[in-house]
């Protein structure tokens, strides 16, 4: 764990350090894309923290690699490294957006390609840990890896909408998934996939909690499509490099329970953005839209609309990931019905704080009136 501790903190002071810089630069030199009529924010906010996401993941891997206990990840760094390449393209391919607005075919390629890249180099899902069910075909391993990875950079993308959200949401479930990934790294099932996904979700952890700060509300620097596109990359290959390299023979009779958990924890973790996700393409269309074109019909537009604030609807996402990604993982700890019965009650307490939002007079400056659905991209 203490090694685990080293390259989070190094992550965390890279990355604070680059946003503060970023900010600063940001707004000197007005790097800055005007507010569209979908966004919340009232003022044009930079876009860079994306930038300081990658610079902090970059120095913490180098960092990692020159410590010996880690020296079983990086023997064959092919993994390692393929990961950072694939970071850099989707960073560059957010922060082109961010500036200039790409099209939603050019930015599909390049995910597709920093995905290809990730599987290429053998983070693939080659097995699901139920039934000991294997993928023989390596086209069909690498097409589903690329389509996985692409799915849940999309989806992180599609909730990067209020202050904080994703930066909060991506703490709550990564914290969650590297505890998850660091028993698995101690336990029977050691193998160096595991200590991978612990050492990336402790790098990503550092990373965001270092741009935190600056991005809580009112936010002074936002992620961007490079950093939201950052985020979901590396945490679509962990769960990855777990679930779909498992050998569920590696695990005991006593431990039948934690064959199942590679599968649901990370749809636990990952349940509001690819919930808000699968809306956004059935909404889309069934109204003769692309999937990729944007909207104002979000889930945390829609709280907005219901008359929460700013605050109220960060937090109720954060209590939704909180009470599905903790109570997974409460099945590790606990007899079963005692797991369900806290994700119950966490999920009952939920519903009714999303569904009493408290009245607002029509003057708060943080209320968001209802708006038609826009077409714009």
């Amino acid at each position: 764990m203490t090694y685990y501790a080293l390259v989070l903190i190094v992550a965390t002071v890279v990355s604070f350090g680059l946003s503060v810089a970023l900010w600063q630069i940001g707004t000197r030199f007005d790097v800055r894309r005007e507010v569209r009529s979908r966004d919340v924010h009232k003022e044009p906010v930079p876009r860079l923290g994306g930038l300081a996401l990658f610079g902090s993941l970059l120095v913490a891997t180098l960092v990692a690699s020159q410590v010996s206990w880690f020296e079983g990840i990086f023997s064959d760094s092919h993994a390692v490294w393929a990961l950072v390449g694939a970071a850099a393209v989707v960073v560059a391919i957010g922060f082109i957006d961010d500036l200039f607005e790409l099209d939603w075919v050019t930015k599909l390629a390049g995910q597709v390609l920093a995905a290809g890249i990730v599987a290429w180099q053998g983070v693939q899902i080659v097995s699901i840990p139920i039934g000991g069910l294997t993928l023989f075909s390596p086209t069909l391993s690498l097409i589903l890896t690329v389509l996985a990875i692409v799915l849940v950079m999309n989806a992180v993308n599609f909730i990067d909408g209020l202050d904080g959200l994703v930066a909060g949401v991506t703490l709550i479930a990564s914290g969650v998934f590297f505890m998850y990934s660091f028993l698995l790294a101690t336990g029977e099932a050691d193998t160096p996939y595991f200590n991978y996904a612990s050492l990336f979700t402790a790098i990503l952890l550092g990373a965001v909690l270092g741009f935190f700060p600056l991005n809580w509300h009112p936010a002074k620097l936002f992620l961007g499509d490079s950093g939201s596109l950052l985020v979901g990359l590396i945490m679509a290959t962990t769960a990855i490099s777990v679930t779909g390299q498992i050998d569920p023979a590696m695990v005991s009779a006593s431990q039948l329970l934690p064959a199942f958990i590679p599968v649901l924890l990370p749809l636990a973790v990952l349940v509001v953005p690819l919930l808000d996700f699968l809306l956004a393409v059935l909404r889309r269309l069934r109204a003769g839209m692309s999937p990729f074109e944007a909207d104002r019909q979000h889930l945390h537009h829609r709280l907005l609309d219901m008359g929460h604030t700013h605050l109220q609807a960060v937090l109720i996402l954060y209590a939704w990931t909180s009470v599905l990604a903790i109570g997974t993982l409460m099945f590790l700890f606990v007899e079963w019905y005692v797991a369900l019965g806290i994700i119950a009650l966490g999920l009952v307490g939920s519903t009714v704080v999303t569904l009493s939002p408290e009245h607002r007079d029509v003057d708060d400056p943080l209320a968001i009136p209802a708006q038609p659905e826009r077409t714009e991209a």
